[in-house]
């Protein structure tokens, strides 16, 4: 029985949120056929930082821009998928940043995207696919409501 390949993934993502009238509102996108809800990220291209990285990827998926406002969190995970015909398992790590919503709408999202939408933080957590994404909008819930100083580094 042969071993298969593991190669590093590292991607990185973002939580936009927003004031709106009582409420805090984060920006989520759904995927794939199942229409997975879940936050935007992406892959970190070798030539940028994790923190631009996110903020693009944010900007593509949902059509938002955003300022940086703090690290949150690193989630890690393993999967196995197909590279150039041949199964790999992928060793992922994702970044997660605090983003604080500019300009821009939802409506302006990526095509790989099935839609994006301003949801309240509460109703996020309950709508995300992801335990470990669930994790990200508790702390998130957590530095909104009583904002500090914030490391924007990991």
């Amino acid at each position: 029985m042969s071993k298969l390949p593991t190669e590093l993934q590292v991607s990185a993502g973002g939580v936009v949120y927003r004031q709106c009238d009582q409420a805090i509102e984060v920006a989520l996108i759904s995927v794939g056929c199942e229409a997975r809800w879940q936050l935007p990220k992406g892959q970190v291209d070798s030539d940028e930082s994790n923190e631009s990285a996110a903020m693009r990827e944010v900007r593509e998926e949902t059509g938002l821009e955003t300022e940086l406002v703090a690290f949150i969190d690193k989630i890690e995970y393993w999967y196995i998928s197909k590279k150039q015909g041949r199964q790999v398992r992928f060793h992922k790590f994702v970044y997660f940043y605090l983003l604080h919503y500019k300009a821009g709408s939802v409506d302006n999202h990526d095509h790989e995207v099935n839609e994006a939408r301003w949801v309240e933080i509460d109703q996020a957590y309950d709508l995300l696919a992801f335990v470990s994404e669930k994790k990200i909008m508790r702390q998130v819930k957590e530095m909104v409501s009583s904002p500090k100083d914030f490391s924007i580094h990991p």
